[in-house]
Protein backbone atom coordinates (compact mmCIF):
# COMPACT_ATOMS: atom_id res chain seq x y z
CA UNK A 1 0.00 0.00 0.00
CA UNK A 2 1.45 3.35 -1.05
CA UNK A 3 0.97 6.21 1.40
CA UNK A 4 0.64 9.97 1.09
CA UNK A 5 1.26 12.49 3.87
CA UNK A 6 -0.25 15.97 4.02
CA UNK A 7 1.99 18.12 6.20
CA UNK A 8 2.64 21.72 7.18
CA UNK A 9 -1.13 22.23 7.54
CA UNK A 10 -1.97 25.63 8.95
CA UNK A 11 -5.48 24.77 10.10
CA UNK A 12 -7.52 21.56 9.76
CA UNK A 13 -11.24 22.27 10.19
CA UNK A 14 -13.58 19.28 10.34
CA UNK A 15 -16.32 17.59 12.31
CA UNK A 16 -15.07 15.16 14.96
CA UNK A 17 -17.63 12.42 15.52
CA UNK A 18 -15.92 11.19 18.70
CA UNK A 19 -16.81 14.41 20.50
CA UNK A 20 -19.69 15.39 18.18
CA UNK A 21 -18.49 18.88 17.39
CA UNK A 22 -16.48 20.89 14.91
CA UNK A 23 -12.77 21.16 15.64
CA UNK A 24 -9.86 23.22 14.34
CA UNK A 25 -6.39 21.70 14.62
CA UNK A 26 -3.14 23.58 14.07
CA UNK A 27 0.07 22.09 12.67
CA UNK A 28 -1.32 18.59 12.24
CA UNK A 29 -0.56 15.90 9.64
CA UNK A 30 -2.73 13.47 7.68
CA UNK A 31 -1.62 10.15 6.22
CA UNK A 32 -3.60 8.55 3.41
CA UNK A 33 -3.36 4.94 2.28
CA UNK A 34 -5.17 3.85 -0.87
CA UNK A 35 -8.40 5.88 -0.71
CA UNK A 36 -8.70 6.12 3.09
CA UNK A 37 -7.37 8.30 5.90
CA UNK A 38 -5.16 6.01 7.99
CA UNK A 39 -3.71 8.44 10.53
CA UNK A 40 -4.07 12.00 11.84
CA UNK A 41 -1.63 13.55 14.30
CA UNK A 42 1.76 15.19 14.73
CA UNK A 43 5.17 13.90 13.68
CA UNK A 44 3.68 10.93 11.89
CA UNK A 45 5.80 8.24 10.26
CA UNK A 46 7.36 8.76 6.85
CA UNK A 47 5.07 8.25 3.83
CA UNK A 48 5.86 7.34 0.24
CA UNK A 49 4.96 10.84 -0.95
CA UNK A 50 4.41 14.21 0.67
CA UNK A 51 2.29 17.30 -0.01
CA UNK A 52 3.34 20.56 1.62
CA UNK A 53 0.15 22.43 2.52
CA UNK A 54 2.16 25.64 3.09
CA UNK A 55 0.36 26.51 6.33
CA UNK A 56 -2.97 26.78 4.50
CA UNK A 57 -6.50 25.71 5.45
CA UNK A 58 -7.62 22.08 5.00
CA UNK A 59 -11.27 20.94 5.11
CA UNK A 60 -13.32 17.92 4.01
CA UNK A 61 -14.67 17.91 0.46
CA UNK A 62 -18.18 19.30 0.16
CA UNK A 63 -21.17 16.96 0.03
CA UNK A 64 -23.98 18.42 -2.08
CA UNK A 65 -27.00 16.39 -0.98
CA UNK A 66 -29.72 17.87 -3.23
CA UNK A 67 -29.33 18.42 -6.98
CA UNK A 68 -31.34 17.91 -10.19
CA UNK A 69 -28.53 17.72 -12.79
CA UNK A 70 -30.04 15.49 -15.52
CA UNK A 71 -31.56 17.93 -17.98
CA UNK A 72 -30.95 19.08 -21.53
CA UNK A 73 -31.20 22.88 -21.51
CA UNK A 74 -31.41 25.54 -18.82
CA UNK A 75 -34.47 27.77 -18.44
CA UNK A 76 -32.96 31.26 -18.46
CA UNK A 77 -36.09 32.67 -20.12
CA UNK A 78 -37.97 31.95 -16.90
CA UNK A 79 -35.38 33.95 -14.95
CA UNK A 80 -36.08 36.87 -17.29
CA UNK A 81 -39.84 36.41 -16.76
CA UNK A 82 -39.33 36.62 -13.00
CA UNK A 83 -37.01 39.63 -12.90
CA UNK A 84 -38.55 41.62 -15.77
CA UNK A 85 -42.16 40.45 -15.80
CA UNK A 86 -42.67 40.06 -12.07
CA UNK A 87 -44.01 36.53 -12.42
CA UNK A 88 -43.53 34.01 -9.62
CA UNK A 89 -42.19 30.48 -10.01
CA UNK A 90 -45.70 29.15 -9.37
CA UNK A 91 -47.24 31.44 -12.01
CA UNK A 92 -44.65 30.41 -14.60
CA UNK A 93 -45.30 26.75 -13.77
CA UNK A 94 -49.06 27.25 -14.22
CA UNK A 95 -48.32 28.74 -17.66
CA UNK A 96 -46.55 25.55 -18.75
CA UNK A 97 -43.07 26.43 -17.55
CA UNK A 98 -41.22 25.06 -14.57
CA UNK A 99 -40.51 21.36 -14.23
CA UNK A 100 -42.82 20.31 -17.04
CA UNK A 101 -40.97 22.46 -19.57
CA UNK A 102 -37.79 20.40 -19.06
CA UNK A 103 -39.54 17.09 -19.72
CA UNK A 104 -39.54 17.05 -23.51
CA UNK A 105 -35.84 17.89 -23.72
CA UNK A 106 -34.81 14.91 -21.60
CA UNK A 107 -37.35 12.62 -23.25
CA UNK A 108 -36.11 13.40 -26.76
CA UNK A 109 -32.37 13.69 -26.06
CA UNK A 110 -30.06 10.75 -26.64
CA UNK A 111 -28.29 9.09 -23.74
CA UNK A 112 -24.99 10.13 -25.31
CA UNK A 113 -25.93 13.81 -25.28
CA UNK A 114 -27.26 13.70 -21.72
CA UNK A 115 -24.11 11.90 -20.56
CA UNK A 116 -21.95 14.60 -22.14
CA UNK A 117 -23.90 17.41 -20.49
CA UNK A 118 -23.98 15.67 -17.12
CA UNK A 119 -20.24 14.98 -17.21
CA UNK A 120 -19.53 18.68 -17.82
CA UNK A 121 -21.72 19.59 -14.86
CA UNK A 122 -19.90 17.11 -12.64
CA UNK A 123 -16.56 18.57 -13.80
CA UNK A 124 -17.68 21.96 -12.52
CA UNK A 125 -18.97 20.57 -9.21
CA UNK A 126 -15.62 18.94 -8.59
CA UNK A 127 -13.66 22.04 -9.63
CA UNK A 128 -15.64 23.97 -6.99
CA UNK A 129 -14.77 21.47 -4.24
CA UNK A 130 -17.80 19.16 -4.20
CA UNK A 131 -16.56 15.58 -3.90
CA UNK A 132 -19.92 13.82 -3.44
CA UNK A 133 -23.18 14.90 -5.07
CA UNK A 134 -26.70 13.50 -4.84
CA UNK A 135 -28.29 13.37 -8.33
CA UNK A 136 -32.04 13.14 -8.89
CA UNK A 137 -33.95 12.01 -11.94
CA UNK A 138 -37.35 13.65 -12.37
CA UNK A 139 -37.37 15.29 -15.80
CA UNK A 140 -38.82 12.22 -17.46
CA UNK A 141 -42.11 11.46 -15.70
CA UNK A 142 -42.57 8.25 -17.64
CA UNK A 143 -40.98 4.90 -16.92
CA UNK A 144 -38.69 4.81 -19.96
CA UNK A 145 -37.27 8.31 -19.48
CA UNK A 146 -36.85 7.99 -15.71
CA UNK A 147 -34.88 4.78 -16.23
CA UNK A 148 -32.86 6.55 -18.95
CA UNK A 149 -32.05 9.42 -16.57
CA UNK A 150 -30.85 7.04 -13.87
CA UNK A 151 -28.77 5.14 -16.42
CA UNK A 152 -27.15 8.43 -17.49
CA UNK A 153 -26.26 9.14 -13.84
CA UNK A 154 -24.80 5.67 -13.49
CA UNK A 155 -22.74 5.89 -16.70
CA UNK A 156 -21.15 9.20 -15.65
CA UNK A 157 -20.62 7.94 -12.10
CA UNK A 158 -18.66 4.92 -13.36
CA UNK A 159 -16.13 7.12 -15.13
CA UNK A 160 -16.01 10.34 -13.14
CA UNK A 161 -13.83 11.10 -10.11
CA UNK A 162 -16.78 12.61 -8.24
CA UNK A 163 -19.10 10.25 -6.34
CA UNK A 164 -22.71 10.49 -7.51
CA UNK A 165 -25.58 9.22 -5.35
CA UNK A 166 -28.63 8.44 -7.54
CA UNK A 167 -32.18 9.33 -6.49
CA UNK A 168 -35.36 8.37 -8.35
CA UNK A 169 -37.83 11.25 -8.49
CA UNK A 170 -40.68 10.24 -10.73
CA UNK A 171 -42.87 12.15 -8.26
CA UNK A 172 -41.45 15.53 -9.30
CA UNK A 173 -44.56 16.76 -11.13
CA UNK A 174 -47.52 15.38 -13.08
CA UNK A 175 -47.25 14.77 -16.84
CA UNK A 176 -49.74 16.75 -18.92
CA UNK A 177 -51.79 13.68 -19.81
CA UNK A 178 -52.35 12.94 -16.11
CA UNK A 179 -53.18 16.48 -15.06
CA UNK A 180 -56.84 15.51 -14.53
CA UNK A 181 -56.02 12.04 -13.23
CA UNK A 182 -53.33 12.58 -10.63
CA UNK A 183 -54.08 9.39 -8.74
CA UNK A 184 -53.65 7.54 -12.03
CA UNK A 185 -50.08 8.86 -12.26
CA UNK A 186 -49.45 7.85 -8.66
CA UNK A 187 -50.63 4.35 -9.64
CA UNK A 188 -48.10 4.38 -12.49
CA UNK A 189 -45.29 5.38 -10.15
CA UNK A 190 -46.19 2.73 -7.58
CA UNK A 191 -47.20 -0.13 -9.85
CA UNK A 192 -44.71 0.27 -12.70
CA UNK A 193 -41.98 2.86 -12.17
CA UNK A 194 -40.77 1.88 -8.72
CA UNK A 195 -40.60 -1.88 -9.48
CA UNK A 196 -38.68 -1.10 -12.70
CA UNK A 197 -36.33 1.32 -10.90
CA UNK A 198 -35.66 -1.26 -8.19
CA UNK A 199 -34.99 -3.91 -10.83
CA UNK A 200 -32.58 -1.57 -12.62
CA UNK A 201 -30.59 -1.38 -9.37
CA UNK A 202 -29.13 2.14 -9.70
CA UNK A 203 -31.19 4.43 -7.44
CA UNK A 204 -30.54 4.53 -3.70
CA UNK A 205 -33.31 6.99 -2.79
CA UNK A 206 -36.91 7.78 -3.76
CA UNK A 207 -37.92 11.45 -3.53
CA UNK A 208 -41.34 13.15 -3.69
CA UNK A 209 -42.33 16.80 -4.19
CA UNK A 210 -44.95 16.98 -1.43
CA UNK A 211 -46.50 20.39 -2.03
CA UNK A 212 -49.79 22.15 -2.75
CA UNK A 213 -50.50 21.62 -6.45
CA UNK A 214 -48.08 18.72 -6.66
CA UNK A 215 -48.23 15.52 -4.56
CA UNK A 216 -50.58 15.44 -1.59
CA UNK A 217 -49.76 13.99 1.80
CA UNK A 218 -51.61 10.76 1.05
CA UNK A 219 -50.05 10.41 -2.40
CA UNK A 220 -46.57 11.13 -1.06
CA UNK A 221 -46.92 8.65 1.78
CA UNK A 222 -48.05 5.93 -0.61
CA UNK A 223 -45.19 6.54 -3.06
CA UNK A 224 -42.55 6.61 -0.34
CA UNK A 225 -43.86 3.50 1.41
CA UNK A 226 -43.99 1.55 -1.84
CA UNK A 227 -40.46 2.69 -2.61
CA UNK A 228 -39.27 1.58 0.79
CA UNK A 229 -40.81 -1.85 0.22
CA UNK A 230 -38.64 -2.07 -2.91
CA UNK A 231 -35.47 -1.02 -1.06
CA UNK A 232 -35.46 2.69 -1.95
CA UNK A 233 -34.84 4.98 1.01
CA UNK A 234 -37.33 7.90 1.21
CA UNK A 235 -36.56 11.61 0.86
CA UNK A 236 -38.97 14.54 0.56
CA UNK A 237 -39.30 18.05 -0.83
CA UNK A 238 -41.31 19.51 2.04
CA UNK A 239 -42.92 22.82 3.03
CA UNK A 240 -41.32 24.83 0.23
CA UNK A 241 -44.15 27.14 -0.88
CA UNK A 242 -46.97 26.18 1.50
CA UNK A 243 -47.26 24.31 4.76
CA UNK A 244 -49.47 21.29 4.17
CA UNK A 245 -47.94 19.16 6.92
CA UNK A 246 -45.17 17.66 4.79
CA UNK A 247 -42.51 17.93 7.50
CA UNK A 248 -44.76 16.12 9.96
CA UNK A 249 -45.24 13.35 7.40
CA UNK A 250 -41.46 13.25 6.80
CA UNK A 251 -40.96 12.68 10.51
CA UNK A 252 -43.75 10.12 10.80
CA UNK A 253 -42.31 7.90 8.06
CA UNK A 254 -38.69 8.72 9.00
CA UNK A 255 -37.35 9.87 5.67
CA UNK A 256 -33.60 10.37 5.27
CA UNK A 257 -34.05 14.08 4.64
CA UNK A 258 -36.80 16.69 4.43
CA UNK A 259 -35.69 19.45 2.07
CA UNK A 260 -36.50 23.17 1.53
CA UNK A 261 -38.59 23.90 4.69
CA UNK A 262 -39.13 27.61 4.05
CA UNK A 263 -42.74 27.27 5.29
CA UNK A 264 -42.18 24.79 8.11
CA UNK A 265 -44.06 25.52 11.35
CA UNK A 266 -43.43 24.70 15.00
CA UNK A 267 -45.21 21.34 14.73
CA UNK A 268 -43.02 20.34 11.82
CA UNK A 269 -39.84 21.48 13.54
CA UNK A 270 -40.67 19.53 16.69
CA UNK A 271 -41.52 16.45 14.63
CA UNK A 272 -38.22 16.54 12.70
CA UNK A 273 -36.29 17.02 15.94
CA UNK A 274 -37.93 14.08 17.70
CA UNK A 275 -37.57 11.76 14.71
CA UNK A 276 -33.93 12.55 13.91
CA UNK A 277 -34.77 13.39 10.29
CA UNK A 278 -32.23 15.70 8.66
CA UNK A 279 -33.55 19.04 7.44
CA UNK A 280 -31.78 20.10 4.25
CA UNK A 281 -31.96 23.83 3.57
CA UNK A 282 -31.53 25.29 0.09
CA UNK A 283 -30.93 29.04 0.40
CA UNK A 284 -29.69 29.24 -3.19
CA UNK A 285 -33.23 28.57 -4.44
CA UNK A 286 -34.76 31.26 -2.24
CA UNK A 287 -32.07 33.69 -3.42
CA UNK A 288 -32.36 32.72 -7.11
CA UNK A 289 -36.16 33.02 -7.10
CA UNK A 290 -35.95 36.48 -5.53
CA UNK A 291 -37.91 35.42 -2.47
CA UNK A 292 -37.30 36.88 0.96
CA UNK A 293 -38.46 34.18 3.34
CA UNK A 294 -35.59 31.80 4.06
CA UNK A 295 -35.89 28.57 6.02
CA UNK A 296 -35.79 29.16 9.81
CA UNK A 297 -32.35 27.70 10.54
CA UNK A 298 -32.10 29.16 14.05
CA UNK A 299 -35.41 27.62 15.12
CA UNK A 300 -34.45 24.27 13.60
CA UNK A 301 -31.04 24.33 15.27
CA UNK A 302 -32.42 25.45 18.63
CA UNK A 303 -34.84 22.52 18.65
CA UNK A 304 -32.12 20.00 17.81
CA UNK A 305 -32.80 19.32 14.13
CA UNK A 306 -29.75 18.14 12.19
CA UNK A 307 -29.42 20.71 9.39
CA UNK A 308 -27.67 20.19 6.05
CA UNK A 309 -27.27 22.74 3.27
CA UNK A 310 -27.13 22.04 -0.48
CA UNK A 311 -27.33 23.82 -3.83
CA UNK A 312 -30.59 22.48 -5.34
CA UNK A 313 -28.81 22.88 -8.69
CA UNK A 314 -31.43 22.55 -11.45
CA UNK A 315 -32.32 24.11 -14.82
CA UNK A 316 -34.98 26.52 -13.60
CA UNK A 317 -35.00 27.67 -10.00
CA UNK A 318 -31.29 27.56 -9.07
CA UNK A 319 -28.29 27.44 -11.40
CA UNK A 320 -25.76 27.64 -8.53
CA UNK A 321 -23.21 24.80 -8.32
CA UNK A 322 -20.82 26.40 -5.81
CA UNK A 323 -21.05 25.18 -2.22
CA UNK A 324 -18.89 28.14 -1.06
CA UNK A 325 -21.58 30.41 -2.50
CA UNK A 326 -24.25 28.44 -0.62
CA UNK A 327 -22.14 28.79 2.53
CA UNK A 328 -22.06 32.56 2.01
CA UNK A 329 -25.86 32.68 1.62
CA UNK A 330 -26.26 30.49 4.71
CA UNK A 331 -24.11 32.82 6.79
CA UNK A 332 -25.94 35.95 5.60
CA UNK A 333 -29.57 34.80 5.33
CA UNK A 334 -29.79 31.72 7.57
CA UNK A 335 -27.57 33.35 10.20
CA UNK A 336 -25.22 30.37 10.46
CA UNK A 337 -21.73 30.92 11.75
CA UNK A 338 -18.97 29.62 9.50
CA UNK A 339 -18.32 26.42 11.48
CA UNK A 340 -22.02 25.56 11.41
CA UNK A 341 -22.05 26.12 7.64
CA UNK A 342 -19.01 23.89 7.10
CA UNK A 343 -20.57 21.16 9.25
CA UNK A 344 -23.88 21.45 7.35
CA UNK A 345 -22.15 21.22 3.95
CA UNK A 346 -19.97 18.24 4.88
CA UNK A 347 -20.86 16.00 7.81
CA UNK A 348 -24.62 16.61 8.10
CA UNK A 349 -24.99 16.55 4.32
CA UNK A 350 -23.32 13.12 4.39
CA UNK A 351 -25.72 12.10 7.15
CA UNK A 352 -28.66 13.03 4.94
CA UNK A 353 -27.27 10.56 2.39
CA UNK A 354 -26.79 7.93 5.13
CA UNK A 355 -23.03 8.08 4.47
CA UNK A 356 -21.67 9.89 7.52
CA UNK A 357 -19.54 6.87 8.44
CA UNK A 358 -17.77 7.05 5.06
CA UNK A 359 -17.50 10.72 4.06
CA UNK A 360 -18.15 14.24 5.33
CA UNK A 361 -15.28 14.63 7.79
CA UNK A 362 -11.55 14.10 8.00
CA UNK A 363 -11.31 11.15 10.39
CA UNK A 364 -9.42 7.86 10.47
CA UNK A 365 -11.05 5.17 8.36
CA UNK A 366 -13.06 7.54 6.17
CA UNK A 367 -12.57 8.25 2.49
CA UNK A 368 -9.80 10.75 1.82
CA UNK A 369 -11.94 13.50 0.28
CA UNK A 370 -9.95 16.57 1.22
CA UNK A 371 -9.70 20.20 0.11
CA UNK A 372 -6.46 22.15 0.46
CA UNK A 373 -7.27 25.82 0.18
CA UNK A 374 -5.24 28.81 -0.89
CA UNK A 375 -6.64 30.43 2.25
CA UNK A 376 -5.40 30.58 5.81
CA UNK A 377 -8.65 30.83 7.77
CA UNK A 378 -12.03 29.15 7.39
CA UNK A 379 -13.75 32.54 7.71
CA UNK A 380 -12.27 33.49 4.33
CA UNK A 381 -14.40 30.93 2.46
CA UNK A 382 -17.62 33.00 2.30
CA UNK A 383 -15.66 36.25 2.18
CA UNK A 384 -13.78 35.37 -1.03
CA UNK A 385 -16.64 33.56 -2.76
CA UNK A 386 -16.20 35.34 -6.11
CA UNK A 387 -12.91 33.59 -6.86
CA UNK A 388 -11.57 30.03 -6.99
CA UNK A 389 -9.59 29.65 -3.78
CA UNK A 390 -8.84 25.92 -3.86
CA UNK A 391 -5.21 24.90 -4.25
CA UNK A 392 -5.67 21.11 -4.37
CA UNK A 393 -8.57 18.64 -4.39
CA UNK A 394 -7.96 15.11 -3.13
CA UNK A 395 -10.70 12.64 -4.00
CA UNK A 396 -10.55 9.04 -2.77
CA UNK A 397 -6.91 9.65 -1.85
CA UNK A 398 -5.86 10.92 -5.27
CA UNK A 399 -4.86 14.46 -6.25
CA UNK A 400 -7.23 15.34 -9.07
CA UNK A 401 -6.95 19.09 -9.38
CA UNK A 402 -4.16 21.56 -8.78
CA UNK A 403 -4.62 25.30 -9.15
Amino acid sequence: MSTLKLGNIGSLVTYDSSIQKMVSHKDIEIVIGNDKIIDIGTKLDHADSFIDCRQKLVTPGFVDCHTHPVFLDSREDEFHMRVSGGLSYEEISNMGGGISSSIEGVKNASETLLISKLKSRMDKFLFLGTTTVECKSGYGLDTKTELKSLKVIDEVNKKHNIDMIPTFMGAHDFPKKYINNKDGYVDLICDEMIPEVASQGIAKFNDVFCEKGYFSLDQSERILNVGRNYGLYPRMHADEFYNIGASKLAADIKVASADHLMEINCTGIEALASSGVVGTLLPGTTFFLGKHKYAPYKELEKNGVHVAIATDYNPGSCSIQSMPFIIMLSCIYLHMNILEAIKSSTYVAAKSLMMENEIGSIEKGKKADILIWNLSRVEEIPYTVDSQQLNLIIKNGKSIFTA
